[in-house]
């Protein structure tokens, strides 16, 4: 396995840290309390009693084709004023604004890597899902593999999978259930979501984002795998290779959540030159 060395954690250089309204790092992700909790309980609730890999099937034909309307990136972005995470227990503001906090941060701690600015503020424009009525269960939230067993990383993993109809198949509760060993996350049916639909946007409109970049979006929110290191088994040499991109996105995507609201009509020139650059003009959706 070839290591990447990308730096040291620079998330104090990043996270605000003068709001007193800025959390330490253990506060984030916080699934046993808080004012939020019931709100994403039952939200994990629904995914995990209806996500199976017929329903996987399912959304991948109905979405695949990019077919539901054309519109810019940035329009799809500022869209996201329009929805508010229902599965996030540490923020309640608009999906928007979080796309240009994960910039910025990325920004200041790689100014050299545009492409990786630009997946700070894209990776979650997959969420227009829910702006055309798909139920947020099937949008947002942590992402796992169907068609296998249900690792115990899995958030709300104990008490959640009840009445999923494949965690009673014995076929799919194996530790590989229809897969290959080391067959390749390309490979593997992922719970349906943001990740998977923007990644197939990006892809149907040849946009030119590095792989390590396409990775980052596809797989941001497999937490079992990148926080826990479950599912290792499933993975080839090259998620293995492009997993540490992975992990560093991740340190931008959760720890720049705060209540310090960016200017986003300030930031939104140098960032359409972004998107000019890489996924420009009118795209399929």
């Amino acid at each position: 396995m070839r290591i990447v060395s990308i730096g040291p954690d620079p998330s104090l250089a990043y996270r605000p840290n003068l709001m007193p309204e800025a959390k330490e790092k253990e506060d984030y992700r916080n699934f046993k309390t808080g004012s939020l909790f019931d709100r994403v309980y039952n939200t994990y609730k629904l995914m995990h009693t209806h996500q199976t890999l017929d329903f996987v099937k399912q959304k991948h034909s109905e979405w695949s084709c990019c077919s539901r309307t054309q519109m810019s990136m940035m329009e799809a972005i500022m869209s996201l004023d329009q929805l508010v995470d229902e599965s996030d227990p540490d923020v309640d503001f608009p999906n928007s604004f979080h796309a240009f906090q994960t910039a910025e941060g990325i920004r200041q701690a790689h100014p050299d890597k545009d492409w990786f600015q630009l997946v700070g503020l894209i990776h979650d424009v997959g969420k227009i899902l829910a702006l055309w009525d798909e139920p947020q269960w099937a949008v947002v939230g942590d992402t796992f593999p169907v068609g296998c067993e249900f690792q115990n990383s899995i958030v709300f993993r104990s008490n959640s999978f009840q009445e999923n109809p494949d965690d009673k198949n014995s076929a799919y509760r194996t530790k590989y259930g229809i897969y290959e060993p080391n067959c390749g996350l390309d490979n593997i049916y992922m719970s349906w979501g943001h990740d998977e639909y923007l990644y197939r946007v990006l892809k149907k409109n040849e946009c030119s984002v590095p792989e390590e970049g396409m990775y980052m979006i596809r797989y941001h929110s497999f937490y079992p795998w990148h926080s826990h290191g479950d599912y290792m088994h499933l993975c080839n040499d090259k998620d293995l290779q492009m997993m540490p991109w992975v992990q560093e996105f991740n340190k931008f995507d959760l720890y720049t959540k705060t209540t310090d609201l960016p200017d986003v009509d300030n930031l939104k020139p140098y960032y359409q030159s972004l998107i000019d650059k890489y996924c420009p003009g009118v795209l399929h959706w």
